[in-house]
Parts: C-alpha cells; sequence; structure tokens
C-alpha cells in the first residue's frame, strides 16, 4: 500500500479519554474508601463525660466474645504486655473501649497490664446514646 507523499501522519496521543478514565477511577477510590475501613464491633456502655481529643492515641479493645485487641490486632492475655510495649509507647494516651457485656475484672486485668507498662494517661471510650444530660437543680 501506498502512502501520499503530501500528508504527514498524526502521531500525537490523545490523552482526554485516558484522564477522563483516571478520574472516574480516582472517584470511585475516593468514595469507597471510607466504606473499607474494618474496626472491631464493641457496644460501648454509656455514660456523660468530655470528648478525648488526641491526635495520636493507642486503643485497646476487647469485644463481646472477651477478644482483646491492641490496634487492632488480636492478642491474648498471657502476652499481652509484651506486645502491647512494642505496638504502644508509655508517652501516649491510651483508650479502653470494652463492650458492655465484658466482665469487670477482665477490664481491670487490662488497666493493671497497662500502668504497669507505665502509661500515665488512660481513658476509656463510652457512648453518649441514651443518657439524658443531667439538670441543673434551681436555686430557691
Amino acid at each position: 500500500m501506498k502512502r501520499s507523499r503530501g500528508k504527514s501522519l498524526n502521531q500525537e496521543m490523545n490523552l482526554t479519554n485516558m484522564i477522563d478514565v483516571v478520574f472516574a477511577i480516582l472517584i470511585v477510590f475516593l468514595i469507597s474508601a471510607p466504606l473499607m475501613s474494618q474496626g472491631i464491633k464493641v457496644d460501648l456502655p454509656n455514660a456523660e463525660a468530655p470528648t478525648l481529643e488526641q491526635k495520636k492515641m493507642c486503643t485497646v479493645s476487647i469485644n463481646k466474645e472477651e477478644k482483646i485487641f491492641i490496634e487492632g490486632m488480636e492478642v491474648r492475655m498471657n502476652n499481652f504486655d509484651k506486645i502491647f510495649e512494642s505496638l504502644c509507647n508509655s508517652d501516649i494516651p491510651v483508650v479502653i473501649q470494652s463492650d458492655e457485656s465484658v466482665h469487670y475484672g477482665i477490664v481491670m486485668k487490662i488497666v493493671s497490664l497497662v500502668q504497669l507498662a507505665g502509661v500515665k494517661q488512660l481513658g476509656f471510650l463510652t457512648s453518649d446514646k441514651g443518657v439524658t444530660p443531667k439538670r441543673e437543680k434551681k436555686k430557691k
């Protein structure tokens, strides 16, 4: 097949379609990324407390089956202290979130192990659903 000598070939790549596809994929990722976050299902006890606003904190969770998690990693009670020291620094605050059906003794064992690791700031994560705010007494 013979080409005519007068016409030159257009060798530019049309990027418009590729950019549209990349933006469509980016939008799908941005919408679906928050939905993919996995967590530990814990029914928190109701309480009235101020919010804890810390940027960096270590989370210890106990679910209904009394499984213990440090920063989302499941651990057993017998090696809790070793794993806790490797995952959490004693200078940052520790938040314990426990299902309301977990026995008090298990939560207190975790609290004592955290304190033995040298943690100075310890808090409990609660839910404020179903709690009615306290009313101030009227002075007569």
